[in-house]
Order: structure tokens, then sequence, then C-alpha cells
């Protein structure tokens, strides 16, 4: 059903990083929703009014809410779709992100009202009208949610979307949600307990749950997660696969939503090549880059010796020495200054999470290992976070 919808409505998807593609497959999706949380509401609401249901009527409601995300989605895609300006130079992809924010908003408000109503149900017992026709009904809502959490997940492997993702999980959310409500109310059929309203308090618990994990996720990327190690790879492997690069660091990828990241990195070059051809080399990998990931990349060029023989010795002793405190701290930038007195050792050293705040510490350890080996060296480092 997926590839039928996506070849009827979308003749040519292969582009999926094309902004006019993702604005048709952003409609799509949302057009989707909006259709099949609109009959999903009318038909809840209808049985649970029937069934006197609280449950029932909070899941009816949520599809209400669902529907409602969908049109403010659809607003979204076309916001984020608009092309770069002078205010904001860099595009409005994040307005995808911001869009996911809203439906979690929505999603947490409806589970706060349906909790206080469930509880409400609880202490004042009302009897439920359960009848086959009210099963049917459910079992249906709940192949289709789950139709509906396949379709978006889909759809948002394919365009790498952020707000679809949501939409998917909440989807398969309201599926389990809904199946909780069905098992209640045929427990209903045999107890005169208020089965109606802890369902609704476990209704309504998941609905929140959902809408705290969509409000992280969206968090995560407003306010700028490092990019996913496959990217991070895929990038490096087309720098390092040009010839003359020796070596890579500062590595930053920026983020200013779907398919729209820029990056900047430094690539060593052997110091003593020609620098016209190296410049050239970094413009060829900038355009590989590209096109190839759709990231706008900007190279520094960084000259390293080669060749020095005392260097490449001083070299192999901080490798050694980083190597016995850690064996996953690395260095680069490796450069001298030779003194009649002593030596200067300058470089960068890259540490992880677990050396937050520990840079002094660390250095004090680096320094105690060189002096055992030579006295007269002395240390300049510089501290880089790993991302």
């Amino acid at each position: 059903m997926t590839n039928f919808i996506l070849k009827t409505f979308m003749k040519d998807y292969s582009d999926n990083k094309d902004s006019a593609t993702r604005k048709k497959a952003g409609f799509l999706s949302s057009t989707v929703g909006i259709v099949c949380n609109i009959i999903l509401f009318v038909s809840k609401f209808i049985i649970g009014t029937i069934a006197n249901s609280v449950a029932i009527i909070s899941d009816a409601f949520n599809n209400l809410t669902d529907c409602l995300s969908c049109i403010i989605t659809m607003f979204g895609y076309n916001l984020a779709s608009k092309p770069a300006d002078k205010e904001h130079p860099f595009g409005h992809g994040r307005m995808e992100y911001f869009t996911s924010l809203i439906i979690a908003v929505f999603i947490i408000i409806v589970g706060f009202e349906f909790f206080k109503t469930s509880l409400s149900r609880i202490f004042n017992k009302e009897e439920m009208d359960v009848t086959y026709f009210t099963i049917i009904v459910l079992v249906l809502s709940i192949l289709l949610k789950f139709w509906m959490y396949l379709f978006n997940k889909k759809m948002a492997t394919i365009f790498n979307n952020q707000a679809m993702m949501a939409t998917s999980y909440d989807s398969l959310s309201d599926a389990m949600t809904t199946s909780i409500t069905l098992i209640g109310s045929i427990i209903s059929l045999f107890t005169s307990f208020p089965i109606d309203g802890v369902i609704g308090l476990i209704v309504s618990g998941l609905i929140i749950k959902t809408a705290i994990s969509i409000i992280k996720d969206t968090l995560d990327e407003l306010l700028g997660k490092p990019a996913d190690k496959e990217t991070t790879q895929q990038l490096l492997d087309i720098v390092m696969s040009h010839q003359g690069i020796l070596g890579v660091h500062d590595l930053m990828i920026h983020n200013y939503g779907p398919n729209n990241m820029i990056a900047s990195l430094h690539a060593e070059v052997d110091a003593k090549q020609n620098v016209l051809e190296a410049h050239d080399t970094i413009d060829n990998i900038e355009k590989e880059i590209f096109e190839k990931m759709k990231i706008m990349t900007t190279i520094h060029l960084d000259p390293i010796e080669t060749d020095n023989i005392q260097l490449n010795q001083y070299k192999t002793i901080v490798r050694k020495v980083l190597n016995e405190i850690d064996p996953e701290l690395s260095f680069h930038d490796f450069r001298m200054v030779v003194g009649q007195t002593h030596t200067n050792l300058i470089f960068d050293v890259i540490i992880s999470d677990k050396y937050r705040d520990k840079n002094q510490m660390l250095k004090e350890k680096i320094d105690e290992q060189l002096k055992l080996i030579d006295n007269k060296l002395e240390t300049v480092i510089t501290f880089d976070s790993q991302f």
C-alpha cells in the first residue's frame, strides 16, 4: 500500500534531498495523516459516546490532535522548503524541528487532560456499554494506525525527515494505546471494577511519554547534537581517498535542518607539496562531498613536515606517552621549537567526555612522562573535544 501511494502521488522521489521533492513528500504524509485521523476520530468518538467510555473518547481526541498535528506539519514543510534569504542565509530547514516540537506540545496537553478525566472516572464510577461493534471498530483502528506507523517510518527513512519519524512513533504509540483500550473494553464486560478509568490513566501516560520522547529528540537537534557516525565516517572516507591527504582533524558538522549541513575541517598535506596542486585537491574534495552528501564543506589546508627526523622522533615519543596514559587519546598539529635550554613541543590532543574539566590533570600526566624521557621537553597543549 505504501509503495502504491508513493508511486501514484510521487512519480519520481529518487532525489530525496531536493527541497521541492521533500515538500511534496511532506504534503503527502500530512494528507494521509489528516484523512486517516479524521476517520479514526469520528468512529471512536461515536462508539466511545455510545459505550460511555472515557478511555475510548480520550483515544478519539488523541486522533483529533494527531489530525491537527498533521495540519501544522503541512505548514511546517512549506516553511522549511523556503530558500535561503538575507535574514536566514542557511535556509529554513530547522522549521521541521520546530514543527515536531509543536506536535509534541499538543500531544502532551491532550495527555494531561485525559489523565485528569480518567482519575475522575475512577472515583465516580459509571457503567459502560461495550458491544461487539465497539470491539470491531477498535481492532480496525489498531490496524490502520499500525499501517500509518509503517507508512510514515518508510517516508521518514527515505527523506531523512525528523517530523515524519516523530509522526511514525506517534502512530505506533496510538496503536499500542488503542490496544490497551481494547483490552480494557473487553475486561469491562466481565467486571464492575472501574477498568475504564484505569485504562484511561495508562493511555494518557503513554501519550505523555510519547510527547516527552519527541521533545527530547527535537531539542537535541535544535541545540546541536553531533552528526551521526555514518555521516562523519563517509565524509572522512571521501577526504582520505584523495592522493596527498595525510590526515584530517578539527572536523565540525553543523546541522541547519535535514539534508542541510555545513562542515569544516583541517586536511593535512606535505609541506613540500606545490600549493596550487594542494589547493586543487582541496577544491575537488569539497566538490565531491557536496555531490555525494549535499554537505557544503570548507577545508583548511594544513601543511606538515614529513621528513624532519627530529620532529618525527618526538612525534613517536608523544604518541607512545599518550597511548600509555589512554589508548583512545590522539594528537595533531604537532610542531616543535628547539632552544638551548629546552624544547617546546606544541600540539593538540583530542579528548573524550571523560576528560571534561580534567585538562590540567591530563597535561601534568603527559609532562611527567615526557620528563622521564627527556628533562628538556616542555609542552604547549591545546585540548580538543571529540566531536
